[in-house]
């Protein structure tokens, strides 16, 4: 019986410790996603996405896809200076999904973002990598 519940208690571990590991790959996609929002790097963020990606911004068309996303955020960057600071909220593990929530603060072009933003990530694991497949983002107002 002792056997039993030490197995038992071994693989409870084994799977947190799993689950932990997925967690920190899912928020490094979120916090590279940051890094490359900042350094206005377009290239870098559409590769943090997936092929059939959807980008939905407020007052925006959806974008749809790598091209589409590209685009939307070379005119992002060529109109704003982006310089924020994310908090992940919950991570939501689903098998080869992941529900990311966050917020967001910072700058534009210098000036303090007023409220912040919400976030809304899912991921989906891509070729063994997680990738971004929906993202969604709005202000709390």
């Amino acid at each position: 019986m002792k056997k039993v519940f030490l197995f038992i208690a071994v693989m409870i571990g084994l799977s947190a410790t799993a689950q932990s590991k997925e967690q920190k790959a899912v928020e490094g996609v979120i916090n590279t996603y940051f890094q490359a929002l900042n350094a206005s790097d377009a290239t870098k963020i559409v590769s943090l996405f997936t092929s059939d990606a959807e980008l939905l911004a407020p007052q925006a068309p959806t974008a749809v896809g790598s091209e589409q996303i590209l685009g939307t955020y070379q005119y992002v960057f060529q109109n704003l200076k982006l310089n924020l600071k994310v908090t992940i909220d919950k991570v939501t593990l689903l098998k080869d999904y992941a529900i990311v929530t966050s917020t967001s603060a910072g700058t534009a072009n210098g000036a303090e973002v007023t409220g912040g933003y919400r976030e809304t990530f899912v991921l989906r694991k891509d070729k063994g990598a997680w990738k971004i497949a929906r993202y969604m983002y709005n202000t709390p107002q």
